[in-house]
């Protein structure tokens, strides 16, 4: 079964998780004419491309038609346009001036030896841009891979979509080439979470998608419930809410 995508459930923290997207936006330094955004998700992204760059226009793309279907029903714009494809085969019908990916390469396998190759899609002079999550070690992503490993849930979930993605001077060292000006960096992002269970919540939405809807109906609330109570202990809720870090890597690599 392919996991599908709940741009409601990966909405519900959307502040948070369009932060980092603005923090590499403004370390791209150019004034594109032209946009494209791999891996768009929902299209809540979009009005900040927008609103960075009014006179460009902007290419969605994202595998999952669900959240395609989301991104076109809440855009009007004439400038902004939506595909539907895997970013692994999609080649742009004209190079464009930016190229930009945030929290989408850490689910494709094998992304770094795919990335001179994204990067060479650009026009000269452009730029391409992306961020990863970098907490895969962080009790949010430990305990999830330690409880899916347990029976009576390892037999349901062995082959699931597992992220993964390398550090910031790994990701130098596979775009730092002739003609490539590349600035590459890291942040840790304490993110103060409302409501129950907020860290349950959001990694029901991202990376711990999969798993669940890979059990049937009875474990899946079983593990959820399992899963959540040993997120409060690793994030206790304070007065002021949940704190959640998380730290992230960024990656911006000019043509020259």
């Amino acid at each position: 079964m392919t996991p599908r995508w709940d741009p409601d459930r990966y909405l519900a923290f959307a502040a948070e998780r369009s932060r980092p997207f603005t923090d590499l936006l403004a370390r791209v330094g150019t004034e594109p004419a032209s946009v494209v955004d791999l891996g768009c998700g929902p299209g809540h992204l979009t009005e900040v491309l927008l609103a960075r760059w009014p006179r460009a226009t902007v290419v969605g793309v994202d595998s999952s038609p669900d959240m395609v279907r989301r991104a076109r029903r809440g855009s009007a714009h004439p400038a902004v346009t939506y595909v539907q494809a895997d970013l692994r085969d999609w080649r742009p019908e004209r190079a464009p001036d930016l190229l930009v990916s945030a929290a989408t390469l850490q689910w494709v396998p094998g992304h770094l030896d795919l990335l001179p190759g994204l990067a060479d899609r650009v026009a000269g002079g452009g730029c391409f841009a992306f961020t990863v999550p970098a907490n895969f070690d962080a009790p949010s992503h430990r305990i999830l891979r330690e409880l899916a490993a347990e029976q009576p849930y390892a037999a349901h979930v062995g082959a699931v979509e597992r992220p993964s993605a390398h550090e910031a001077a790994t990701y130098l060292r596979a775009l730092a080439r002739p003609g490539w000006w590349v600035d590459a960096w890291e942040t840790a992002y304490l993110h103060v979470l409302e409501g129950p269970d907020p860290v349950l919540r959001w990694m029901s939405g991202t990376g711990a998608r999969p798993v669940l809807q890979a059990l049937p109906a009875g474990l899946r609330e079983r593990f959820a419930a399992e899963y959540g109570a040993a997120l409060r202990q690793a994030h206790p809720s304070e007065a002021f809410g949940t704190v959640l870090p998380f730290r992230r890597v960024f990656l911006v690599a000019r043509r020259r």
